[in-house]
């Protein structure tokens, strides 16, 4: 299906890259990402995947807009403490695109509704804080076969990979490509939130970007994939590396 008159000038940018273009940008439109977490890395996910022209949004998300967010969440306002961060983001995401289908899950994913809540995603992108919560994310990706994006922020540290180990379990051993259990094998003794230890704010809105850069790679096929390797940053010096990653033939939710 060829793109309207107001499709080509919304995305005109995306069609003039050689990597997109319009049938890259019709990828987009057909596809389906799901956002998990509305907060400090999925705000700038949700808000670029819906300026990019994805054109199905999904925003899972169970919590509300406290004072303390707005530090680094800068897509609520003052007004919006209390509300449903889903809500509000469906709103304004609305309002920035109203030609992609928008729609909240206000709800907290857990492994007994992962399935149900990731189902026809094409790409899903966690932006939660909570390992629990990217264990079972991460579970459900690799047994649907959906391709995750993963980013993770803490003080003046972040983080940013793709896994697609689902897409890859049937291929030999040494083809295959490692999950995020492969990367974080065990959940740590201690979970250090932002809230615990704190986080510098800019750093989140920076991450997110590059987290909705991955997803849009992912959809369109544009460039190398993160698959198979981390993206490392410090903050404080602005250094930045990647690191190879490698499946674990014991890993309890990809290995043999």
């Amino acid at each position: 299906m060829s793109l309207t008159p107001e499709q080509l000038e919304r995305y005109a940018r995306h069609i003039m890259l050689r990597e997109i273009g319009g049938p890259g940008q019709r990828k987009l439109l057909d596809s389906c990402a799901v956002v998990v977490g509305a907060g400090a890395l999925g705000g700038p996910v949700a808000t670029y995947l819906a300026a990019a022209g994805v054109g199905a949004l999904r925003i899972i998300d169970d919590d509300i807009v406290s004072l303390s967010n707005l530090q680094r969440q800068v897509q609520f306002t003052t007004a919006d403490v209390g509300r449903p961060k889903g809500d509000v983001a469906v709103e304004q995401l609305a309002a920035l695109n109203p030609g992609i289908a928008l729609s909240c899950a206000r709800q907290r994913l857990i492994s007994a509704n992962s399935a149900d809540l990731l189902a026809g995603a094409d790409v899903v992108v966690d932006g939660t804080d909570s390992f629990t919560t990217r264990f079972d994310v991460n579970a459900a990706c690799h047994e649907l076969g959906i391709p995750l994006v993963s980013g993770a922020v803490g003080r003046w540290s972040a983080q940013v990979s793709v896994f697609r180990s689902g897409n890859t379990r049937h291929k030999p051993p040494a083809e295959r490509l490692p999950c995020y259990r492969c990367f974080v094998r065990d959940m740590p003794d201690t979970q250090e939130t932002c809230a615990m230890v704190g986080v510098m704010g800019p750093l989140t809105g920076m991450v997110g970007a590059r987290m909705a850069l991955e997803a849009v790679k992912e959809l369109t096929g544009a460039g190398q994939s993160m698959a198979g390797r981390v993206w490392l940053f410090d903050g404080l010096t602005g250094d930045s590396r990647t690191v190879k990653l490698t499946a674990d033939p014991a890993c309890p939710v990809c290995g043999c």
